[in-house]
């Protein structure tokens, strides 16, 4: 009889996990029940997201898991490496810190009612998420990817007002541009290919592109799957729903979405440069340069628009696409080294913006639900816990020593200057991007602990423990992450090394 490798079932166990916590909170249907399905779901997704990334560590592989047994084109496939285990991690717990920090806000900005239904939606987007990392199948991507839209989309509904509901409306129309555009580019793709897996994919395009077939139908192809998935993580010029979306979100929702969900889409790309189509083939197709260009162009775009801002949530918003584009500029540069600092940048923005949010959102409702820099003077004061949190956040993003957004500028520095032909431009928009972003960071910074001339004492305001809680452990993760990052350094490494085809 077969041995069987316990450690291979975790994926899937991962995801079914996720979405049978779908089917016990509809059967429960009370917001005190889906908080505590929601929750140990989310403890038992973590724990077997680090038992397999410490696999990972200690016995670097790939695997691939098949459900049911069945072979291609029956059977669906999922496989998991070091960098699919390590993101599952990174995500499971920005998820989990985010809902435990933003508690307070769903039982004031969601309805009574309506709470299950919000815990019932993070459950699909955690499960969504999970399936898009582990997945090996191009069309089950595309179910996810689907199920993830429609999850994000109640997410930033979930106020359930006429702006909520115009920015989940902005929200749906440029998901489904992404989905209906990621759709034609799996119908093409198989139509020439044959296969829906990505090995026998990535051989079947080997084999083309070494003949010169369907040379033109594979650069739609490509392109179609690439700016979809632009598209769906808010990429410039994509980004425009964005800055709708994050600012009428409640912070919960805004947390997660630029925490992780935005993240999942570019951790699949890679996964479709690596697997199905090498670095190199996107290079020879012009891929690779686009995305690059407009990732500099989101970095400079994205910070000038945030610096125009005087509310903090939009400013945080704006600060995304500028990030966004750090991590496609890092992408566009095509080189591994350029991809490690793209995916330890995704980590380092996905715990300090999932804070930033929750800080920002505590300020908004100590302020009577006012969003807007001038009203915020010296409410650092009132809640020195989101102060703190929202400082260091600030300071990291900026790119401040010790703090983990400083190592990933610094890996992105040294990736510009190994990449031939990119250096001058990268490093350039690199230090203009850095510099705006001190620009529209440290002002906000300044009016939370500046106070106004005949201002009284502030008093401090009551803070729930679990906030207090997630912002203490996100703040610990961002400290760690800028001191000791070379373990996760290397498990991006060996995982992208694993991942060529």
């Amino acid at each position: 009889m077969e041995h069987i490798n316990w450690i291979h079932n975790l994926p899937f166990f991962s995801i079914f996990i996720a979405m049978f916590a779908i089917l016990l909170t509809a059967m429960f249907r009370t917001a005190k029940m889906a908080k505590r399905i929601h929750m140990t779901m989310m403890c038992i997704v973590v724990i077997l997201s680090a038992i397999l990334t410490y696999h990972m560590a200690v016995a670097p592989e790939t695997f691939t898991f098949t459900m049911g047994h069945y072979p291609a084109p029956w059977g669906n496939e999922l496989t998991a490496g070091p960098l699919e285990a390590l993101m599952a991690l990174v995500f499971g717990t920005v998820m989990l810190l985010s809902v435990m920090g933003g508690w307070v806000f769903i039982e004031k900005d969601v309805l009574q009612e309506k709470q299950y239904l919000y815990y019932i939606m993070l459950d699909a987007a955690m499960g969504a998420m999970l399936a898009l990392i582990y997945t090996n199948d191009i069309f089950t991507a595309y179910v996810f990817i689907e199920i993830n839209t429609l999850a994000a989309c109640a997410l930033v509904l979930a106020k359930g007002t006429a702006t909520a509901m115009v920015g989940a409306t902005h929200y749906l129309i440029m998901g489904l541009l992404g989905s209906g555009l990621f759709l034609f580019g799996v119908s093409i793709l198989y139509s020439i290919t044959g296969h829906l897996l990505l090995p026998q994919i990535g051989e079947a395009v080997t084999v083309l592109a070494a003949s010169g077939q369907y040379h033109f139908a594979l650069l739609i192809a490509t392109a179609f799957l690439f700016i979809a998935l632009a598209i769906k993580s808010g990429l410039f010029p994509f980004h425009t729903w964005l800055p709708v979306a994050h600012p009428i979100a409640i912070p919960a929702s805004s947390a997660i979405l630029s925490g992780f969900v935005v993240k999942g889409y570019v951790i699949f790309a890679i996964k479709l440069m690596y697997s199905v189509f090498s670095v190199e083939f996107m290079h020879e197709l012009g891929i690779i340069d686009i995305l690059f260009v407009f990732g500099v162009l989101g970095m400079v775009f994205g910070s000038l628009s945030a610096m125009r801002q005087r509310k903090m949530k939009k400013i945080l918003a704006y600060s995304s696409v500028a990030q966004i584009g750090y991590i496609y500029m890092g992408v566009g540069l095509g080189t591994e080294i350029g991809l490690t600092a793209a995916c330890f940048h995704m980590i380092a923005h996905g715990f300090t913006k999932s804070m930033l949010f929750l800080c920002a959102g505590s300020f908004v409702k100590q302020c009577g639900n006012i969003d807007d820099m001038d009203q915020m003077r010296g409410i650092a004061y009132k809640n020195p816990v989101a102060g703190i949190g929202y400082t260091i956040g600030a300071m990291s993003m900026i790119g401040i020593p010790l703090l983990a957004g400083f190592i990933s500028k610094l890996y992105f520095a040294t990736a510009s200057i190994f990449s031939e032909g990119k250096m001058a431009a990268s490093l350039l928009v690199l230090g203009i991007s850095m510099i705006l972003n001190a620009l529209y960071f440290l002002p906000s910074v300044m009016a939370i602990w500046t106070t106004k001339k005949g201002m009284q004492e502030a008093k401090r305001a009551n803070i729930s423990p679990w906030f207090i809680t997630s912002i203490v452990l996100l703040l610990c993760i961002n400290v760690g992450l800028g001191v000791w990052y070379q373990p996760v350094i290397e498990l991006i490494e060996v995982g992208l090394q694993l991942l060529q085809k």
